[in-house]
């Protein structure tokens, strides 16, 4: 159930392509592949197997087996983190096997895949690592009849769902709470991009996690996706997508009342003051748009500028994306926006672009598709102006490297309108005065709040947002609590 692979870097691999249930790679059901491709070159890489709901059976029997068995219901905490800190250590050291497989499968370039998203998974994999032994309860008084204690308890068998962006951070960032409590896992992957996530299931199984606390799946979100949120083998779903999946994810989860935990989408605001450092300002609202060909949750794709400095920022803005977004090879160093993730992605965006033209928007620069060699899916970082509140790419999450810029009098205005839409995920401000930042801050209705920079986040901070952006959060402290449930325990003190 492995082909080997090499890429245009030099770096050659085994590439597993079954699903890996019980820590072993086998094929699905029915012999189903879903064919998975090269966003840079237009190739199929090759065909991993597609999971059915017979498979999600499987793979949940497995992960329900595996927390009743001794060789994990009984590891200590500190058992637990050893595991967890050895999978960090493995994920580092295949690091650039690893980052070769999501520029292939995904087109991210080299040096985020390496730098940022591999040490991320790493990451949050050790600093959950470090709560394993410390998620306990607490005694409590109830007078000289009786006393109590609380035990967090893992909530059991836990089904995740991870997007096709971030799919390696997204490893470290569902697993690392759900085994530090002590759950086992049924993780599935997006058929978009599979690869590095199938890969890290060797990991998992050289790491010595005994088989079954995780099994990876990889399959469509109707055959594979929807049966695990069904499933009423599942204590608790965890889901990273659209908003309208998630919807989906949260009907089909109520069938057992299991819990749900949601990041969803967003259509983050950046608002910048007049007394902004506006090239601060333009350094980081780009980075918070244009990085990962603009394809995360987080990104601030609505820019509301001060009309005193409007034409300044817009000026600013154009030339660090003329010299700073180089679309190219994404195994480059001086590529900064490789291709978007596959064909329906990338026609999804230029469908955007043109709707924009249709309702009126100016296209200020980009707008157009690009290729490289006279091939990939790459799109030109775009900027619009005159873009009002009832157009399509004021109101929808577009998932591409394209910005609104707009223009604002007011504070009372700009917040009014950064917080008028549905999601309610990140938010950021630029100002040099203390006060309004502070101000502003608070009024944002958001997740995630960021002052003089955007979306620059950290392991240890809860990530989440509101309104339709999600329900609860992940990373920090605040990321365990969707993972154990609390049970009281009561003592009769006249025994």
């Amino acid at each position: 159930m492995e082909t080997i692979l090499e890429a245009s870097n030099g770096i050659k691999w085994s590439q597993p392509l079954g699903l890996f249930i019980n820590n072993e790679f086998m094929s699905s059901s029915n012999g189903k592949t879903i064919p998975t491709t090269n966003p840079m070159t237009e190739e199929e890489i090759c065909a991993p197997a597609g999971a059915t709901a017979a498979d999600v059976d499987k793979a949940v029997s497995a992960a329900r087996a595996a927390f009743k068995h001794d060789s994990w219901k009984k590891l200590a905490g500190k058992e637990r983190a050893a595991l967890m800190r050895k999978l960090a250590d493995l994920i580092e050291e295949q690091g650039d096997v690893i980052a070769t497989i999501d520029v292939v499968d995904n087109g991210k370039t080299f040096a985020t895949a390496r730098y940022f998203e591999v040490r991320l998974a790493a990451d949050v994999l050790r600093y959950y690592a470090g709560w394993a032994d410390k998620v306990y309860g607490q005694s409590i008084d109830c007078g000289p009849e009786k006393m109590a204690y609380t035990i967090k308890t893992p909530v059991g068998v836990v089904g995740q769902i991870i997007p096709w962006n971030f799919n390696t951070a997204f490893v470290g960032m569902k697993l690392g709470p759900a085994l530090a409590c002590g759950n086992t896992v049924v993780l599935k992957a997006s058929e978009e991009c599979p690869l590095s996530v199938l890969f890290i299931g060797k990991l998992i199984k050289e790491a010595g996690f005994p088989p079954g606390v995780v099994n990876i799946i990889n399959g469509t979100g109707a055959e594979a996706g929807a049966p695990l949120a069904a499933h009423t083998g599942i204590d608790k779903v965890s889901f990273t997508g659209s908003t309208a999946t998630g919807k989906q994810v949260m009907r089909l989860a109520a069938e057992n009342l299991k819990s749900v935990t949601l990041e969803t989408g967003g259509k983050s605001p950046a608002i910048v003051f007049e007394d902004a450092d506006l090239d601060n300002a333009v350094k980081w609202t780009h980075d918070g748009i244009m990085r990962y060909a603009g394809q995360m949750c987080f990104a601030n794709s609505r820019v509301f500028v001060q009309e005193s400095v409007y034409e300044a920022f817009l000026s600013k803005f154009k030339a660090q994306v003329s010299q700073v977004s180089v679309l190219g090879d994404p195994f480059e160093q001086t590529t900064f926006q490789g291709p978007q993730v596959s064909r329906v992605q990338y026609e999804k965006i230029l469908g955007y672009i043109r709707s924009a033209r249709e309702e009126g928007a100016t296209v200020y620069m980009g707008g157009e598709p690009a290729s490289v060699d006279g091939k990939g899916f790459f799109v030109e970082p775009t900027v619009f102006t005159d873009v009002k509140p009832g157009m399509k790419v004021y109101r929808e999450e577009i998932f591409g490297p394209c910005v609104a810029v707009i223009p604002f009098k007011t504070e009372e205005e700009a917040l009014e309108m950064a917080n008028d839409t549905v999601y309610g995920l990140a938010s950021s401000v630029f100002t040099n005065n203390v006060a309004r930042a502070h101000r502003i801050a608070k009024e944002f209705e958001a997740g995630m709040v960021f002052i003089n920079l955007s979306n620059s986040t950290d392991v240890g901070v809860p990530f989440g947002g509101t309104k339709q952006s999600g329900i609860g959060a992940e990373n920090g402290e605040a990321g365990l609590m969707p993972y154990y449930y609390t049970k009281s325990v009561y003592i009769n003190l006249n025994v």
